[in-house]
């Protein structure tokens, strides 16, 4: 058992990718089927589907070199150390070309729709 599902998924991404996988499958949970809505959304990753009732399965996304399309995932909000901030202080990774992944009263954004919103919340990672 783990405590950080979310550190465990983006984990399981970065090593999949270092050994150039073209799929990952992990434990399923809600908040991991929206992270992987967002980063589908986003470019990030080809696709997610669900094998079965307690698996994900992300596609990830290579370019045409073979390097794989998300260069940094860092979590930010830790178990021990919960990230909040406010609309006005979303952090904006690499001017905009990257995405910082909220969690807000309005469900899991993005900080582009969550500036959007006027909401803030508890800012779970970085992707570029």
């Amino acid at each position: 058992m783990y405590s950080d599902p979310i550190a465990d998924m983006l984990t399981r991404i970065r090593n999949a990718q270092r050994v150039g996988h073209n799929e990952v499958s992990l434990p399923k949970s809600k908040l991991k089927a929206e992270i992987a809505k967002i980063l589908v959304k986003q470019g990030f990753i080809k696709s997610f589907s669900m094998v079965d009732e307690r698996t994900l399965s992300l596609q990830l996304k290579y370019d045409r070199k073979g390097e794989p399309i998300i260069q940094y995932l860092k979590k930010v909000s830790k178990p021990g150390l919960r990230v909040y901030s406010k609309a006005t202080r979303l952090p904006r990774i690499l001017g905009g070309a990257g995405t910082a992944i909220v969690s807000t009263s309005k469900g899991l954004l993005t900080d582009q729709e969550a500036r959007i919103h006027g909401v803030g919340g508890e800012v779970l990672c970085y992707v570029y």
